[in-house]
């Protein structure tokens, strides 16, 4: 047996390179549960070398600290050291980690080397190209790191993604020639209620004829309401409803319906998505522009859930109105006049395309001198910073010697564009470590804020190099967020930070939500993304994430809300005063962030509260020990979920992170999967009865909800530091630095004087030094 003091000298042995007082504090606080033979955590301090230049052994010493830093460490239910204790351990462990991780930025950069999301890919072959076609159905989907695709440690560029990438630029290519050289393809068509009800065979599924309009009632069969509206080619459409008009309109004034595209069989089902309709009893001509798939028709039906639905009228999945008046039996319905459709071009008329392509020569008669600079000049634009005679020597080589193999000199330019496409100067950010130089700068910016390669204007001011000053940069982000284009940030980033792009990973349970419906969905998503775009447009607060005296309802979400505000029907989603106690104010209460946050039949304080404090109060809370069981819910109710997460607790490794966790979690108990509020569990509120109450980290507790939002609002500097540091993430493609601490402060007390107001601090994030370093 060995004796009892040597595990002693094994530690001393081992902390001897520690700065001086570090060793007596782990001894006497940490070694008794992270030794070789507890090692709770996996970690064994005994092992734990001190070289900070390695990656791993840096993350454990900087977890050690933020854990002692945070009084999570040691555990609550042990012996604590005196505050001038922790804090003299902390004062001799931040100057050698803020010394290792300053090297290791100064010699590889905060971003290590990161591509092209195919978001990203597909907007800037649209800028670079004038295309309007999707591109990025034809790559594989990126993994997320930090939360964000755009983060350079989830991103690989294998061979298979190569050959992808090539694919897409072939189509990519190929739409952009043929619309420059031959024209845009043209389609124009009226349809009348005549046309739109005629039976051609088959199954018939379309809407009812009557008084010359076509008419689409809530029945529940399958395609219900489809059109024989088939595009001959895939492309952007422009799709008129004429005088649409609502039978027997609800409570709302409206009656929801759905307009969707696809083929509408049996043997594909997909539909797609183009808009909600919202009918009232004024008739109204509704436009919508959507992509639509070769061969694709409309589909348009009354899609709310809480309707009343009529029956087919016919067997074998037949549709039949004869002898039938279902607006006097009370159905609603949606009808129309006609519909007309037309192929628009939104990106790029042929005009514009051809100067992307071709700029002002005449391709067909095009020397080798010409197109080298043609390809000079592409490439100048795809690579997003000037370029050298070496650099582009290959692929005007490749033009040259197509030429020379007798090819016409739009196909040798096609395939030197192809070469460039694949370019890692195309496909990647060409940032060195160190400060970012002017072009490097102008791509990030572009990229963050409107998810697409810098436009002419930036691109001039960084060869003028004047995006190095404070002003100017300042100048550009107003700039850039005031653009139409910035709706792709709205979309990519709430996406992503909000995990809006999940909304569709779970469907709600029918028999617990009947009447939860795809306009519900849709509007969610709609009012989360208005909402965002609002706070950025006013530069409101960013305690408006948690309460706020404002929301964005249409409707059909105020009825699945039971919110009492009023709103006038016909005009879509709508910003709606809301009164002090109102459960709606904030992002954190909206039923997008609600659905995303839950399975679509149970939800889970924990889910939501890893959320909460990762994505809202900018907390960073650890994966669970291996080894810890999942904590299911009681399905019948019986249970609450808070009581089971009681005997959770009890495992002293779990409480010290459930302590953060929970409580949020807690305090949005009240609403169930889809958003509504309730006071108990399961069936109609029959189960066990909700308890919002909980208490925060710091020891303040809050009784529901309001009470918890009162404590937060109070938190404008941590919530500052949350949003600027996911904005940070997504935009520079890494998480923030143990060495970033300092700039971030800053970032927050530049702020601080307008309420660290939205846009205010994606400016003060643009100009630190966070995004102006690799």
């Amino acid at each position: 047996m060995n004796p009892w003091w040597l595990p002693i000298l094994f530690l001393s042995s081992a902390f001897a390179e520690l700065p001086q007082q570090m060793p007596a504090f782990l001894d006497r606080h940490c070694v008794d549960c992270h030794d070789a033979d507890t090692k709770k955590g996996g970690l064994d301090l005994g092992v734990l070398p001190f070289d900070l230049a390695n990656a791993d052994a840096f993350q454990s010493w900087q977890k050690i600290f933020e854990r002692v830093r945070d009084g999570e460490m040691p555990p609550k239910k042990k012996p604590q050291p005196a505050k001038a204790e922790a804090e003299s351990f902390l004062a001799n462990l931040k100057p050698a980690l803020l010394k290792a991780d300053a090297e290791d930025i100064a010699a590889n950069g905060r971003t290590r080397s990161r591509r092209l999301t195919r978001t990203e890919y597909e907007n800037t072959l649209h800028d670079l190209l004038g295309i309007d076609m999707p591109l990025k159905v034809l790559l594989p989907e990126d993994r997320a790191s930090y939360g964000f695709e755009t983060v350079a440690a989830g991103q690989q560029l294998s061979q298979h993604l190569l050959a992808r990438y090539l694919d897409a630029a072939d189509l990519a290519l190929s739409d952009a020639f043929q619309r420059a050289l031959k024209g845009d393809a043209a389609f124009q068509k009226h349809y009348t209620p005549e046309m739109l009800t005629k039976n051609r065979g088959g199954n018939y599924r379309g809407p009812d004829l009557r008084d010359g309009r076509s008419i689409t009632w809530p029945m529940t069969l399958q395609f219900f309401g489809r059109t024989p509206t088939f595009v001959p080619d895939g492309g952007w459409y422009r799709i008129t409803l004429h005088e649409v008009q609502a039978i027997n309109p609800g409570s709302d004034g409206a009656v929801w319906g759905t307009l969707r595209s696809g083929e509408c069989e049996s043997n594909a089902p997909m539909l797609y998505m183009i808009g909600l309709v919202e009918a009232t009893s004024t008739p109204r001509d509704m436009v919508f522009e959507a992509w639509i798939q070769q061969g694709h028709r409309l589909e348009l039906k009354p899609n709310d859930a809480t309707y009343k639905h009529p029956p087919s009228g016919a067997k074998g999945g037949n549709v039949s109105f004869k002898d039938r008046d279902l607006a006097k039996e009370g159905y609603a319905g949606i009808a129309h006049t006609g519909i007309d459709m037309e192929r628009i071009y939104p990106n790029a008329d042929r005009a514009a395309l051809r100067k992307n392509l071709f700029g002002e020569a005449d391709v067909t008669t095009a020397d080798a001198a010409t197109l080298d600079k043609l390809i000079t000049r592409f490439a100048r634009r795809a690579f997003r910073r000037p370029v050298t005679e070496e650099q582009t020597a290959a692929y005007r080589e490749i033009a040259r010697k197509a030429l020379a193999d007798g090819d016409a000199p739009t196909e040798a330019l096609r395939i030197a564009y192809r070469a460039i496409l694949c370019s890692p100067r195309f496909l990647t950010f060409i940032e060195a470590p160190g400060r970012l130089d002017d072009h490097a700068i102008a791509s990030r910016l572009s990229y963050a804020l409107w998810v697409s390669m810098p436009d002419y204007k930036l691109m001039q001011l960084a060869n003028e190099k004047k995006l190095h000053d404070p002003e100017v940069l300042a100048q550009q982000v107003e700039r850039l967020l005031a653009h139409p284009k910035a709706e792709r940030f709205v979309t990519s980033f709430t996406d992503q930070w909000l995990k809006l792009k999940e909304i569709d990973f779970t469907t709600p349970d029918t028999r617990q939500f009947p009447t939860f419906d795809s306009v519900v969905q849709e509007s969610m998503l709609q009012e989360t993304r208005a909402y965002f775009t609002e706070l950025i447009k006013r530069d409101l607060s960013v305690t408006h994430l948690v309460d706020s005296d404002f929301t964005f309802l249409n409707g059909r979400l105020a009825r699945h809300y039971h919110a009492e505000v009023p709103l006038k029907p016909g005009e879509g989603l709508q910003k709606a005063a809301l009164s002090g106690q109102d459960i709606r104010g904030g992002l954190v209460t909206q039923g997008a962030i609600l659905k995303v946050t839950a399975d679509g039949t149970h939800t889970s304080p924990v889910v939501r509260g890893v959320f909460i404090n990762e994505r809202i109060l900018g907390n960073r809370i650890p994966p669970p020990p291996p080894g810890v069981p999942a904590i299911e819910p009681d399905i019948r109710g019986a249970t609450s979920i808070r009581d089971q997460l009681d005997k959770h607790r009890n495992n002293e490794t779990c409480a010290s992170c459930h302590q953060t966790i929970d409580p949020p979690g807690f305090a949005l108990e009240n609403y169930d999967p889809v958003g509504v509020w309730r006071t108990g569990y399961g069936r109609n509120n029959r189960g066990a009865k909700v308890d919002p109450t909980g208490t925060t980290p710091e020891g303040q507790t809050f009784e529901d909800i309001h009470s918890w939002k009162h404590l937060y609002t109070q938190r404008a500097d941590r919530l500052a530091g949350g949003f600027a540091s996911h904005f940070l993430t997504y935009s520079t493609g890494a998480p923030l630095r143990f060495s970033d601490d300092a700039a971030l402060e800053k970032i927050i007390s530049t702020t601080a004087q307008n309420g660290c107001g939205m846009r205010s601090l994606i400016r003060a994030a643009v100009l630190s030094e966070i995004f102006l370093i690799k």
